[in-house]
């Protein structure tokens, strides 16, 4: 490893520096969750970065130009590398492991935005535009078709420059088919659990299709993550690599989704960055991105952040706005959050959500979430599946297209845009954190079934946007007549 990086407790109260090399993702004491931090100094001197960060432009031109070659044209072909100055905890460019991941766009996208109720924003000089400010980035584009593949780039760098023989994680769908992929790229053994019936047929297909060692455990994510979590800390022998999020480095990647969006907007934050809300990786990375840039004197400002639960899913939800739990510097009520997950289990509650991606119980980065909240002075809430699918379909109709889990982020900025908390003149950001075809069942059933009523969450209709397919008879004529 290099001298400048290395991994810390979150907790506020313990400073002590522990060896980036490190497999271990948890602190001494077992259950405090690691950071990796970097002598920024030493770190940019020796690198020759002045912290300009038109660099990162240059290099996308270069790359697109440049996409195979020497090891340094890869990485400035990856929208993750191309930002490597900000995440320096790799040796030198033969430990990356890249697939060219983070190649995705930042959309404004002026119709749905009328549509939910925006109006022409405040520019950052105190201008106002002509245009709505809601932008989609979309990193359903990436390799694999998610976010996900953000943080396994970082994540097996980290694995090849400490020799690790297996890979392990446990999987909703999209972190099984991002491993499966990176897996066959790096050449290692890459195993996935995954709950029995509780991943969508489209990821299970990649990561069958990779090569992973696929395992379905009869259990949900939660009883996966604590096999994982087993198998990579409790039995150090076997060798055994975590890629879940509970791994720090897999965080560092996730940053430079921030990164792109700063990039796409000349570096001026936008004012909110919405965000769904599972096992809580990229609002965890997100604030911390921010936080790093500001320090680094980089933005003059961080912007306000809202996560988004779907209503089977909502632990974060509860335990945020109904608990009242926050950071407090470090020491939040981990009593009162242990309280809350007896009493989930003592009534048998299991997260339920069209949303597969966010169909999370125990989220593992809860405590880095309430860090996040704190530093971007967050809000969170929920929306139920009705709600979820029409937003999908919205951003189908109107954009790229996204997966259930993604179109949270659009249907809390509603939500929120209808509560005031948002307003609409602000720029927002919604983050797409997967592609429209991880879940082809679920839009199928969407635009196949008529239904009728509103949505619990926002003030739109059910099915409003629904497109089912017609049965029309093996007739010139016929067809013409559907086709208006």
């Amino acid at each position: 490893m290099n001298p400048w990086t290395h991994l810390r407790s979150i907790d506020p109260a313990d400073s002590g520096l522990l060896p980036a090399d490190r497999t271990s993702f948890l602190a001494d004491d077992g259950h405090t969750l690691l950071d990796v931090v970097y002598d920024w100094e030493r770190a940019h001197r020796e690198l020759g970065f002045g912290r300009d960060p038109s660099i990162f432009a240059k290099r996308l031109a270069l790359g697109a130009a440049c996409a195979t070659g020497s090891s340094e044209a890869m990485l400035d072909a990856s929208g993750v590398w191309r930002f490597r100055e900000l995440l320096p905890f790799v040796r030198a460019p033969q430990d990356t492991v890249t697939v060219g991941e983070g190649k995705t766009i930042l959309q404004r996208n002026d119709a749905l935005a009328r549509l939910l109720g925006f109006e022409p924003c405040r520019m950052p000089d105190g201008s106002r535009s002509d245009r709505p400010g809601l932008f989609l980035q979309y990193e359903g584009l990436n390799p694999s078709g998610s976010f996900k593949d953000n943080g396994m780039t970082a994540a097996f760098s980290h694995a090849r420059m400490v020799g690790a023989k297996k890979v392990v994680c446990a999987s909703t769908g999209n972190t099984s088919a991002s491993l499966a992929l990176y897996a066959s790229a790096a050449g290692v053994p890459g195993f996935v659990l995954v709950g029995s019936g509780k991943i969508a047929m489209g990821k299970l297909a990649q990561a069958l299709d990779y090569g992973a060692r696929t395992l379905q455990v009869d259990g949900d994510f939660d009883a996966c993550l604590a096999r994982v979590r087993e198998l990579s800390t409790d039995r150090p022998e076997l060798g055994v690599y975590l890629m879940n999020s509970i791994n720090p480095f897999r965080l560092e990647g996730q940053k430079t989704i921030m990164f792109r969006v700063l990039d796409a907007l000349g570096w001026q934050p936008p004012d909110w960055v919405v965000v769904p809300g599972g096992n809580l990786g990229n609002c965890s990375a997100f604030a911390k991105a921010f936080l790093e840039l500001h320090e680094l004197g980089m933005i003059d400002r961080i912007p306000r952040l809202a996560v988004i639960n779907a209503s089977g899913a909502r632990t974060l939800d509860r335990i945020y706005n109904e608990l009242g739990i926050r950071w407090n510097h470090g020491r939040c009520d981990n009593k009162a959050i242990r309280g809350e997950y007896s009493r989930m289990d003592a009534a048998g509650e299991r997260a339920a959500t069209v949303a597969t991606a966010i169909q999370i119980n125990r989220p593992v980065n809860l405590p880095k979430a309430l860090r996040a909240l704190d530093v971007m002075d967050g809000v969170v809430r929920s929306v139920d599946d009705h709600c979820i699918m029409e937003h999908k379909a919205l951003v189908g109709r109107h954009g790229f297209g996204c997966e259930p889990a993604s179109a949270a982020s659009v249907a809390g900025a509603r939500r929120l845009l209808e509560e005031g908390i948002i307003k609409p003149d602000e720029r927002v950001v919604c983050i797409l954190t997967g592609h429209a075809l991880k879940d082809p069942d679920a839009t199928v059933r969407y635009h196949a079934i008529h239904r009728h009523g509103r949505a619990g969450d926002v003030s739109i209709p059910l099915g409003c946007s629904s497109n089912r397919p017609v049965p029309v008879a093996d007739d010139v004529e016929a067809i013409l007549r559907e086709m208006g």
